[in-house]
């Protein structure tokens, strides 16, 4: 009985070190997701300087880097690590995958050190890009400076050609931002850390990974808050037309009997 005991206990300590040693791993990742919500809230807290809400609610996919910083003080190269999601075809968010940012030619403000950046994916080919293999800005997928605010709304749709939008957040200012030439791709040693070894970023946009950690859960929830349109669904690019009201019932016609 003793021995049961003890090796119930061991059995026990050893559990508690391997979880504890698994969170231990997965904080900084924790840590980067609630970094980007607490980006996303920021950004879309003022309309007026907000992403247009049309993109948001047509959009493929959507990363957050935050915290992207100067790598270097010669060339002024950036280096950041996000996250990304997708949604899928019934305009639903999937779990983030990690990514990483880097490249020399980020068109942020002289003198800042450190920065947040948002991409916008407004075509599947961008998101294509991204699921299988690192891409380059600019180069495998067209990319522009993102508009902002609500007089933006109106020519989104029909002024604006490239793939993939860029903003910045930089002392409380948020605009669109030049990033051609930076190279984004999956940070698979991140995703092992948080969905377990062999974990892809395709398995994790399709949901093939159970229960996610909180933070990267609220990640996923805080983006359907922001983009989930309330007229139809997200990705339906032809909302219903209104029904046609019935025709109004006719009177019926009745025919006058002849003579008698």
């Amino acid at each position: 009985m003793r021995r049961s005991l003890v090796f119930l206990a061991s059995v026990l300590l050893a559990c508690s070190c391997l979880l504890a040693q698994t969170a231990l791993a997965a904080a900084p990742e924790l840590k980067r997701a609630r970094d980007a919500i607490a980006v996303l809230d920021k950004v879309m807290r003022i309309p007026e300087q907000s992403i247009p809400q049309s993109m948001l609610d047509n959009a493929h996919a959507i990363a957050i880097i935050p915290n992207v910083v100067k790598a270097g003080f010669m060339f002024g190269g950036r280096f950041g690590r996000g996250l990304i999601s997708v949604r899928g075809p019934d305009g639903v968010w999937s779990n983030p995958s990690f990514v990483t940012i880097a490249g020399g030619s980020f068109g942020f403000q002289a003198g800042v050190q450190s920065t947040d950046v948002v991409l916008v994916f407004v075509t599947q080919h961008g998101v294509d890009s991204i699921v299988h293999s690192k891409f380059t800005l600019g180069v495998d997928a067209s990319v522009a400076a993102g508009p902002v605010g609500r007089t933006a709304e109106a020519s989104t749709d029909e002024k604006l050609k490239a793939e993939i939008y860029s903003y910045s957040r930089a002392r409380g200012l948020f605009a669109g931002v030049a990033l051609d030439g930076a190279v984004l791709q999956i940070d698979r040693r991140s995703n092992e850390a948080i969905y377990g070894s062999y974990a892809t970023a395709q398995g994790i946009f399709d949901g093939k990974v159970s229960n996610p950690p909180a933070p990267i859960v609220d990640f996923r929830d805080r983006l359907e808050e922001y983009s989930a349109s309330k007229r139809y669904r997200p990705l339906d690019r032809n909302p219903p037309a209104p029904q046609s009201e019935a025709p109004a019932p006719q009177p019926a016609q009745t025919t006058p009997i002849k003579g008698g």
